[in-house]
């Protein structure tokens, strides 16, 4: 397929959108994927061509957060490692098991994480004491979440966010960060798969690329700035429109 200045013009601006949304809450894919079936892509090739900007989005984040020093990057490598393999292993058993399932739970987590957040302002307000060591999370959590954003990945961020405030004891800002972290690994690992199997439409992904880039480190900044309250909006109105998206499509 072709793609035209205006196309890859729109493609970048909403990319932009989209970055800044994710990275503060997650859920950007609700706004470039249905851009990409707009602009005539299959959905298979539009989810894989997603990636491009969803890795270039995590990456710019993952890099403010980093100069920010809201990351601890050596203390989280196993995480990583684990969301990595995770999501690897979900690529491949994407092309191998139905998602129907996961179609039918999803959005009652996301409801339910919703409702916690809303009903528990001071969640996520300050550090608390960790429930889970970061080598049982390594080893647990990352991989499963992982596994999940390379198998289906609407609300991935969110979910990260939310284990890393109620098992790790972080801030919202600080989950916040290190789920870009984790999101830009398990990005990486869908990137790969696709890249390999010919899925990606690579001049549709660039203008995303671009876009998501740009967003994303404006998300992090107000992410810094802004502190959790702005989080916390955002990641309850994103996990309510997601959650509402995935039933109406069933």
């Amino acid at each position: 397929m072709e793609i035209t200045f205006d196309i890859a013009t729109l493609l970048f601006f909403v990319a932009m959108l989209a970055g800044t949304i994710d990275a503060i809450a997650g859920g950007g894919g609700l706004i470039t994927i249905p851009a990409l079936l707009a602009v005539g892509l299959p959905p298979g090739v539009a989810i894989a061509t997603n990636k491009i900007g969803g890795i270039a989005g995590s990456t710019a984040a993952t890099l403010h957060f980093l100069r920010m020093r809201q990351i601890d990057l050596k203390r989280s490598r196993w995480m990583m490692l684990g969301a990595f393999l995770g999501s690897l292993v979900g690529g491949i058993a994407l092309t191998r098991i139905d998602s129907g399932i996961l179609k039918q739970i999803i959005p009652f987590l996301l409801i339910g994480f919703a409702l916690y957040f809303l009903l528990s302002p001071r969640v996520g307000a300050q550090d608390r004491t960790q429930r889970i060591t970061q080598a049982v999370y390594a080893a647990s959590l990352a991989p499963m979440i992982g596994f999940y954003d390379g198998f289906f990945g609407p609300g991935t961020g969110t979910f990260l966010a939310i284990s890393l405030v109620t098992l790790l004891g972080m801030n919202l800002v600080k989950a916040t960060a290190h789920a870009k972290l984790l999101n830009l690994c398990s990005n990486l690992a869908s990137v790969i798969f696709f890249a390999l199997n010919g899925n990606i439409l690579w001049a549709f992904g660039l203008p995303m690329l671009a876009g998501q880039w740009v967003g994303g480190t404006i998300g992090a900044r107000l992410v810094v700035t802004r502190g959790h309250q702005l989080i916390r909006i955002l990641m309850v109105t994103m996990a309510v429109i997601v959650s509402v998206k995935m039933l109406l499509d069933r």
